[in-house]
Order: C-alpha cells, then sequence, then structure tokens
C-alpha cells in the first residue's frame, strides 16, 4: 500500500454542546498507517488460527470490560458527538449484550454444514477473510464498530477501523479494550485520517473486504473500488423511514413510540422514523398527541440525565437540516413545532414537526438526519403503501395497525430491509440488519452478518 505524506493535520473533537475543544488527534503518517495494517494481517494469521473456545473466551472478557468502563465511556460519546448521557450508557450496554451474543452463538452460526450431493459427505464450511476495513460514523461511536467487530473477531478476521473525526476518542478507547480483552495488537486497528487513504485501503490485497455506514453517496464510492477490486462490501446507508399509521390503530402508543423513533440520539439515526404517514381519518387526532408529547421535548444539556433532546453533532449538519426545512416550507409544508436554530453556543436544533408535506420536497425526499419529523396523511390504504415505498431508500419502516397479523401480511408489499409492526424500528444482535435500493447491500448481526465477512467453502469427499 502506498501512501502519500501530504501535509499533516491536527483532527479536533469539539463538544457540541459547549463547542469546546474536548481532543486533538494528530493525523497518522503514511508509515504509521502502514504499521498499522501490518499489525492487523499478524493480527488476522494468530486470531483465526486459535479456537472459537479462546475467541469466546476474549469477546466475554470485552463485554465485561465495556461495562467496567461504562463510567469512563458514556461521557466520552456525550462529549464528542452530543449524546445524552442516559443514551450513551444504553448505548455501551448494548455493546457488551452484542459482544455476549456473539461469544455464545458463534460456534452454532459457524458450525459446518451438511450438504449432499453427489457425495453424501459434502459439507459447507465458513471461514475467516481476513482484514476487514470499516469505515464508520459518528451517531453511535461504539455501536456501529461493536456491530461488525464482535461478529468479524468471532469469525476469525480483525479490523481495520476509520472513525469519523469527531469520534476519533471513541475508537482509540475501544481499540484499547479489544487488546485489553486479549486478543492480539492490531486485531481492531483504528486509523486517525481523513478519506484520502481510503481508496488505497481498499485496494491493498492484505484487506479482504471492506464494510461502510454512511451516506448513499459515500456508499457508491466505496462500492466503486471495492468493485475495481473485486472485495466483499456490506453497505449500511441512509434511510428515509416511514411511520405509517392506520386509521384501525392505538394512537397512543403509536404517538408515544413515534415521539421516541423520531427524536431519539436528537434524530440523528439512519432508522429513525422520519416520514409519518397518516391516514387522514386518524391524522388529526395522531397529531394533537404527538405535538403534546413533542412539546415535552426541550433540548438542554446531554450531560443531564433528565435531557432527551441533545444537540447535533456539528454545526454544518445543523445548517443542513435546517436548509432542508426551510426548502420544504417553501414548497408548502406547514411548520408546527420547532423550525429555528437555537440562539448561542451549541448546535442545538428544536424538536420539529412539518405537515401537509408531499413528495418531491425534501423533508419527503431526502434523509433528514436530526430531529425533524415530515406528516403526510393518506385517503386509501394503496395510497399509504405507495408513499411509503416513494423515496429511493428502503432501509426500514414502522407499521401501526390494530391486526398485527394484518400488518405482518402487508410487510410483504413494503420495499424495506426490515418492518415493525407496532414497535419502533431499532437494530438488535438477534435479528438481521440492513436495507435494499439506496440503502445499501448486505446485513448485518444475527447469523446472516457473521457469515458475511466468511470464505463459504465447499468441502466434498467421496
Amino acid at each position: 500500500m502506498v501512501l502519500s505524506a501530504g501535509v499533516r493535520q491536527v483532527f479536533r473533537s469539539v463538544n457540541p454542546a459547549t463547542e469546546e475543544v474536548v481532543g486533538e488527534y494528530p493525523e497518522m503518517s503514511g508509515e504509521e498507517i502502514e504499521l498499522r495494517v501490518l499489525r492487523a494481517q499478524s493480527a488476522f494469521e494468530a486470531v483465526s488460527a486459535k479456537s472459537l473456545g479462546w475467541r469466546r473466551e476474549g469477546m466475554m472478557r470485552l463485554a465485561q470490560l465495556l461495562r467496567e468502563e461504562r463510567e469512563r465511556l458514556a461521557p466520552l460519546l456525550t462529549a464528542e458527538m452530543g449524546k445524552p448521557s442516559t443514551e450513551a450508557e444504553a448505548e455501551v450496554d448494548k455493546c457488551a449484550t452484542t459482544c455476549e451474543y456473539f461469544a455464545l452463538e458463534a460456534e452454532r452460526f459457524l458450525a459446518d454444514q451438511p450438504s449432499p450431493s453427489d457425495s453424501p459427505r459434502s459439507r459447507v464450511a465458513f471461514r475467516p477473510l481476513g482484514v476487514v476495513l470499516a469505515i464508520m460514523p459518528w451517531n453511535y461511536p461504539l455501536w456501529q464498530v461493536v456491530r461488525f467487530l464482535a461478529p468479524a473477531l468471532m469469525a476469525g478476521n480483525t479490523g481495520v477501523l476509520k472513525h469519523a473525526p469527531n469520534t476519533f476518542g471513541a475508537a482509540l478507547a475501544l481499540e484499547e479494550l479489544v487488546t485489553s480483552a486479549g486478543f492480539p495488537e492490531g486485531s481492531l486497528s483504528a486509523l486517525v485520517c481523513g478519506t484520502d487513504p481510503v481508496a488505497a485501503l481498499i485496494a491493498d490485497p492484505r484487506v479482504r473486504a471492506v464494510t461502510l455506514t454512511g451516506s448513499d453517496l459515500a456508499g457508491s464510492r466505496v462500492a466503486a473500488i471495492a468493485g475495481r477490486e473485486l472485495k466483499k462490501a456490506v453497505l449500511e446507508l441512509g434511510g428515509s423511514d416511514f411511520f405509517l399509521v392506520l386509521d384501525d390503530a392505538d394512537l397512543a402508543a403509536a404517538a408515544e413510540v413515534g415521539v421516541r423513533a423520531r427524536f431519539q440520539n436528537a434524530g440523528q439515526s439512519c432508522i429513525a422514523a422520519k416520514r409519518f404517514l397518516l391516514a387522514e381519518p386518524i391524522a388529526q387526532e395522531f397529531i394533537e398527541r404527538f405535538l403534546d408529547q413533542t412539546a415535552q421535548l426541550s433540548a438542554g444539556d446531554p450531560g443531564e440525565r433528565t435531557t432527551r433532546l441533545g444537540p447535533m453533532a456539528r454545526g454544518d449538519l445543523r445548517d443542513r437540516l435546517h436548509d432542508q426545512v426551510t426548502r420544504s416550507l417553501a414548497a408548502g409544508a406547514r411548520l408546527l413545532a420547532g423550525g429555528e436554530p437555537a440562539v448561542g453556543r451549541g448546535y442545538f436544533y428544536p424538536a420539529t414537526v412539518l405537515s401537509e408535506v408531499a413528495p418531491g420536497m425534501a423533508v419527503f425526499q431526502e434523509e433528514t438526519f436530526g430531529p425533524v419529523a415530515a406528516v403526510t396523511t393518506f385517503s386509501s390504504l394503496e395510497e399509504g403503501i405507495r408513499l411509503a415505498n416513494h423515496p429511493r431508500y428502503g432501509l426500514g419502516g414502522n407499521l401501526w395497525t390494530g391486526d398485527p397479523e394484518r400488518g405482518v401480511e402487508l410487510a410483504a408489499r413494503l420495499d424495506t430491509g426490515g418492518v415493525f409492526v407496532n414497535g419502533m424500528t431499532h437494530s438488535d444482535a438477534r435479528i438481521p440488519f440492513g436495507g435494499v435500493r439506496r440503502s445499501g447491500y448486505g446485513r448485518e448481526l444475527a447469523s446472516f452478518g457473521i457469515r458475511e465477512f466468511t470464505n463459504i467453502q465447499t468441502v466434498w469427499r467421496p
């Protein structure tokens, strides 16, 4: 791998609630990046030679360390990207639970499978691939990494991590924990760099696969390079998830879950409910219930345990979101709540609700990565299904109905990677996660996720 020396810079992590610098990270040189890739390759040779039992013990230790270090890790997430403290603690706990899950289930997921053919003894085995390059975003700084790393390590792979620059502190902290858990140095190699080295990293023959969580534009670029190099890729990209409420739904429950589904993590989630599609007979009542609960979400200090709505992670992200709101209002949407950036320090944006939103408006067509809910009504089930499937994304969606079995049947008509009937879209280690269309391809988590980065090898014998 050849990397240009270039001009080295210092990446600064800025607290989005105070705009104070909380960390400075000098950019790694090309030689330092090369050393870390070498370490990842060396660690792969060691990890892949170990038994599943050995990896299980290491992964269980990692889960234990995550819990022991929660009081250090959670404030780091709050400081680097503004996540409310209770949500940050929950993220650390979720990482620990996921490590335990794959530690306990990997043997079952990776067991040889008999596959009789012209030989009754032929079978399928799942072998590790090698070093996986992970390009991860800032919105869930630990969880996004662990949901790739736990299954990848248990399968015998190692990882090189290109994290978002505003969360390098979380990346380096997790690297330290992986080594402390007993995995060889380099099992997770965090890079402090911008995007310039990414193409060379994907092309490096020691890197066998790439996983990206990010925008569809970033996914297109990574997929193009990976395709040229014939590398396996898993892409979890943007979303404009629907929250489809039929006329027989429990409106109290739907509104309560809907507020959480839209505004958790300040709305900065690919699977947050973004477009609220309401049957006309129940639209007004749902909106009133939704607004009543939204009014309780005043933005505040994410370090306070009572805060439910923290700041957005960066100023440029807030500006982009406000531009989407402004363009939608100019196109005919109606403002019901919020809609103006907070004055003063910090990248705060209020819980915002727009009604009379139609296809073609920015908040309907684009991914709104922040606390903005777009409300659209429909007059028939067919129209509701069309609206749900309308944008180019297909990551997840919520369907609310008084008849859950009917909801399961309707899921077959929804062009998305996941449908949650009478519940909030969420990721869970026990179920596969991923999208279709501009939301990417491949799956993370569960048995599907751990096998994504394996050589599915046929073994035939007479």
